[in-house]
């Protein structure tokens, strides 16, 4: 794709994350959608938090299934949150532990102490709730941001890779050079030549605010054209554009230029633990070429693309992406 090709879809993705969740009615109405009442927004029945990080911000921390399952640990990405994993937690927690957390700034967390949203910050986050819930071992399983979260917490905390941690799964997730991906374009687009990633970041949370001030119905339809694959169920797409649009300003000022500055590559031969790679053959976001480089590079990781899923493979896929997590969390664990 052109660089201006890439240029013109990418910026469509600044007005499509932040639609605020209204269904293109006319457009959307001609095709039955299944998943129309699923309880998106339920979230797990145990309350294990709040867990205080080590800036003192409370993380909003959640379980369901047996204690005594195998432990997996959900890490939502940028301007999402814990929700993001419903099809997971709901199916998988009838044989694993699932926990999940809300990331500092995000979801039912509390805003960052200090200002510190960086993925550093977050993989501290990330730690903390490790050492405060004491699982004996789990398969932490991160999506976009939250992917970069556990490689951050690899760099600072390696001691964590082997126990708890006996494996990660990152699901449309890259180390770095994000400004090639459509986050990225966005930025690109929205920089002067001489200006910074904190000035755009700036500049796509006014985009932001304008067309949450505005129709939405066009920015719902562009999100599901760059965000999702071909399959997406509208009511999927809805939610996920209203939690974009809900994120803190900090979440798209702050937050969004820390993460395209990002570079963990190297920390990543301290993940020694075996990887799960995942991304949608639709994913622009972090498009299938960063996840091939990603798995090339980690010690002990392979790759499986899911297809006709694009940036939400978990929400868009979600039998097949709860099938290629479950097979991988056996594996750690010797089961069969």
């Amino acid at each position: 794709m052109s660089r201006g090709r890439t240029a013109l879809v990418t910026t469509g993705l600044a007005f499509g994350a932040v639609a605020g969740g209204v269904v293109a009615r006319a457009a959307l109405r001609r095709r039955r959608d299944p998943e129309a009442d699923e309880p998106l927004s339920r979230l797990p029945p145990e309350d294990l938090g709040p867990v205080e990080s080590f800036d003192g911000t409370p993380i909003a921390v959640r379980a369901s299934g047996d204690p005594s399952f195998p432990a997996l640990v959900f890490v939502h990405g940028f301007s999402l949150d814990m929700t993001s994993w419903h099809y997971q937690w709901t199916a998988l927690s009838e044989r694993f532990r699932c926990v999940l957390l809300d990331l500092r700034s995000h979801g039912r967390s509390g805003r960052a102490r200090g200002g510190d949203l960086s993925p550093e910050a977050m993989g501290s986050d990330l730690a903390a709730v490790l050492e405060a819930i004491a699982l004996e071992g789990a398969v932490v399983v991160g999506h976009s941001l939250g992917g970069m979260s556990i490689l951050a917490a690899a760099g600072a905390h390696p001691e964590l890779f082997g126990a708890p941690i006996r494996g990660v799964a990152l699901v449309g997730s890259a180390a770095a050079d994000l400004l090639r991906g459509a986050m990225g374009s966005i930025t690109g687009v929205l920089r002067p030549r001489l200006g910074t990633l904190a000035q755009a970041a700036r500049r796509v949370d006014r985009l932001r605010r304008a067309v949450l001030a505005g129709p939405a119905d066009v920015g719902h339809l562009i999100a599901r054209i760059t965000q999702f694959g071909p399959d997406a169920s509208p009511s999927v797409v809805s939610y996920v554009v209203g939690l974009a649009g809900r994120a803190p300003t900090e979440v798209w000022t702050q937050g969004l230029a820390e993460l395209m500055d990002a570079d963990f590559r190297s920390a990543l031969d301290r993940v020694t633990v075996p990887a799960l790679v995942l991304v949608g053959d639709h994913d622009r976001v972090t498009p299938p070429a960063s996840a091939m480089a990603l798995a090339a590079a980690l010690p002990n990781a392979r790759l499986e693309v899911v297809e006709r899923a694009g940036h939400m493979a978990m929400l868009e896929r979600h039998d097949v992406v709860n099938a290629r997590l479950a097979a991988f969390a056996d594996e750690i664990w010797g089961r069969s």
